[in-house]
């Protein structure tokens, strides 16, 4: 039996940045792995210049994401109706000086920068902690119930909404864990192959660097509403 922590990301918007430069921040459709490292790491107070204890939270835990299906209750002439609840994406703009170029300058001019947004979002984690973690799951618990430093949902526009502590469950994999948690349907992005599922690339891994520079993960699809980005 494997222990998994769950967690609940839920928000009037949130965003997950994908591969991009200043002036267009494009949002992942589901939470990165660098995201999620970042979450964690403010609520255990790691500080963003402290490379190595970043390092050892990416390497304590496997993740799995869900992308939970809701469906929204109406009430018309009597009648209690449901209808899903889509993930929308919205574009945002601001102008930004200083904007850096490629080669690490900065622009002298202001610049537009498009951003992302996820609207009617909401995302169920599951962490299985690794024998030799660092960070084990009773201190990521702890620090998730009473953060160090407030946690945001990829952005500090976009605030949690609700506790990130859902609940610990043993189960035989990870497809028993969620199916114990509502609304027990969703699209899963594994770490670990699932009989079903769809491999997919993303360059969302942390490097251990003062640079920000990601690695490359395969991660496996089991759903049918994932919109290629």
């Amino acid at each position: 039996m494997q222990e998994y922590l769950i967690i609940k990301l839920q928000g009037a918007m949130q965003s997950w940045g994908g591969h991009t430069f200043e002036d267009y921040r494009p949002s992942h459709i589901f939470p990165t792995r660098s995201a999620v490292v970042g979450l964690l790491g403010a609520c255990l107070g790691i500080d963003r210049s402290d490379i190595q204890s970043r390092a050892d939270l990416n390497a304590s835990f496997e993740l799995f994401v869900r992308a939970d299906r809701r469906k929204l209750k109406t009430e018309h002439f009597g009648r209690i109706k449901e209808k899903p609840l889509r993930m929308q994406k919205l574009t945002d703009y601001h102008t930004v000086l200083d904007a850096r170029k490629v080669d690490g300058s900065s622009r002298s001019d202001a610049i537009i920068s498009y951003r992302e947004y996820l609207y009617d979002a909401e995302f169920t984690l599951a962490l299985a902690f690794r024998d030799d973690a660092v960070y084990t799951l009773e201190k990521v618990k702890e620090a998730i119930q009473k953060p160090y430093y407030t946690p945001v949902l990829g952005r500090r526009s976009c605030p949690i909404h609700r506790p990130l502590f859902e609940k610990i469950i043993s189960a035989e994999n990870v497809q028993q864990a969620l199916d114990q948690i509502e609304p027990k349907q969703g699209t899963l992005y594994s770490e670990q192959k699932i009989t079903g599922s769809s491999p997919m690339q993303i360059r969302d891994v942390p490097i251990q660097d003062p640079v920000r520079q990601f690695a490359t993960r395969t991660i496996y699809i089991l759903g049918d509403e994932h919109v290629l980005q």
